[in-house]
C-alpha cells in the first residue's frame, strides 16, 4: 500500500450550521488544537516532506467550516504550503453577512488568490434551511454566489441526491444554472442517518433526462450493479493526520516519521481485519439491490456490516475527525 498523500488537520473553527449529512459530524464542539501551535507545526512538516518525502503530496487544512476569524492570513499560509483549500473555498457554514460584508468578503477572497467558491444545496429554500439546520441559510449562499459571479470568480455547486429531494433537483439545477454536480451522499459522519432516504433505481427512474445526466453513472451505481464485478481493490493511501490538544505536544517533539509510521500502522491493522472487495460482495451483495452507491461507499457499508457482525472493534481509521487514512 503506497502512501501516496499527506493532510495534516485541525478542526479549530466552529460551523454556522448542524447539517443532517456532515463528515465531520458537527456537534458545536471543535476538536482540534488551536491555529498558532497547528500552523507551526505543518510548516516545519513541509519543510521535511520536500527534504525528505518530496514524491509525497502534503496538504494543510482547518475546520469544521472556513470561518477563520483570521481568514486572509489563514488563505496566505495554506498558499504558502499549496494546499488546496487556498484556491477553492468551501462555502457551508459560513457566517451570513448583509451586502455590504458580503461585497467587503468577496473581494478579499480574491485578493488573496481563491478562485472559485463551493456550495452545497441540499434543496429548495424551506428544505435546505431545514437539511443545514439554519433559517436563512439558502438565501445566504445564494448572495454570496451572486457576490461571487458578479466578482469575476467561478463557483461551482453539488447537490447531494436522496428519495427524499430528487423531486426538487430539476428547479434547483435550473435556479443554479451551470457548474452544478448531482451526487450520492456518503455514510460517514451523520451520513449514515439518510441511508433510509438512499436513491433507488425507482427515484432514479423518475429524475428527467436534465437532471439524470448531472448525476455521472460511471461513479454511483445500484448495489446490483456493482457486485456484478467487485470494486478493484486499492493500492494508495491518504494519511489524515487530526491535531488535537491530546496529541500536539506529541506531535511537535518526535520526529515526523515516526508520527506517519504510526498512522500507517493504524491504516494496516484496520484493514487486515477484513476480507477482499471480492469476498465483502460475495457474502453481502445483493444481486436486486437498486439502492445507489458510491464504490467506496458500497465497500464501507460491507466492511461496517462485517466488523459489526464478528464483533470487531479496531480504531475507526475512517472516521475523518481523528488521525486515519482513505484508501483508493
Amino acid at each position: 500500500m503506497e502512501t501516496e498523500a499527506i493532510m495534516l488537520q485541525t478542526l479549530c473553527v466552529p460551523c454556522g450550521c448542524r447539517c443532517r449529512y456532515c463528515l465531520l459530524s458537527w456537534d458545536g464542539n471543535c476538536r482540534g488544537t488551536d491555529w498558532e501551535r497547528s500552523a507551526a507545526l505543518a510548516r516545519r512538516m513541509r519543510a521535511w516532506m520536500r527534504q525528505e518525502h518530496s514524491a509525497v503530496r502534503f496538504h494543510f487544512s482547518f475546520g469544521y467550516s472556513m470561518e477563520h476569524p483570521r481568514l486572509a492570513e489563514a488563505l496566505d499560509f495554506l498558499r504558502e504550503l499549496d494546499s488546496v483549500q487556498a484556491s477553492i473555498l468551501q462555502c457551508d457554514g459560513l457566517r451570513p453577512r448583509d451586502e455590504h460584508e458580503t461585497r467587503d468578503f468577496v473581494n478579499l477572497l480574491r485578493e488573496h488568490g481563491v478562485q472559485t467558491l463551493n456550495f452545497t444545496f441540499y434543496g429548495l429554500t424551506a428544505y435546505h434551511d431545514r437539511f443545514a439546520g439554519r433559517k436563512g441559510d439558502f438565501a445566504w449562499m445564494l448572495s454570496l454566489r451572486k457576490a461571487a459571479r458578479e466578482a469575476g470568480m467561478q463557483t461551482t455547486a453539488g447537490m447531494p441526491l436522496t428519495k427524499e429531494n430528487a423531486a426538487q433537483a430539476e428547479e434547483l439545477l435550473a435556479l443554479l444554472e451551470d457548474n452544478v454536480r448531482l451526487f450520492i451522499p456518503h455514510a460517514e459522519g451523520r451520513g449514515a442517518a439518510l441511508d433510509s432516504i438512499r436513491l433507488r433505481s425507482s427515484d432514479y427512474e423518475k429524475l428527467p433526462e436534465t437532471v439524470k445526466i448531472r448525476l455521472n453513472r460511471s461513479v454511483y451505481r445500484t448495489e446490483a450493479e456493482w457486485i456484478h464485478e467487485a470494486p478493484p481493490e486499492p493500492t494508495k493511501r491518504m494519511l489524515l493526520l487530526s491535531l488535537t490538544p491530546e496529541n500536539i505536544e506529541t506531535w511537535e517533539n518526535r520526529p515526523f516519521a515516526e508520527s506517519i509510521a504510526e498512522a500507517e500502522a493504524l491504516d494496516e491493522a484496520y484493514y487486515a481485519l477484513l476480507p477482499s472487495n471480492e469476498a465483502l460482495c460475495e457474502l453481502y451483495g445483493n444481486p436486486k439491490g437498486d439502492a445507489f452507491y458510491s464504490a467506496r461507499d458500497l465497500i464501507a457499508h460491507y466492511q461496517k456490516r462485517y466488523l459489526a457482525e464478528h464483533a470487531l472493534h479496531p480504531y475507526d481509521v475512517t472516521d475523518e475527525r481523528q488521525t486515519g487514512s482513505r484508501r483508493y
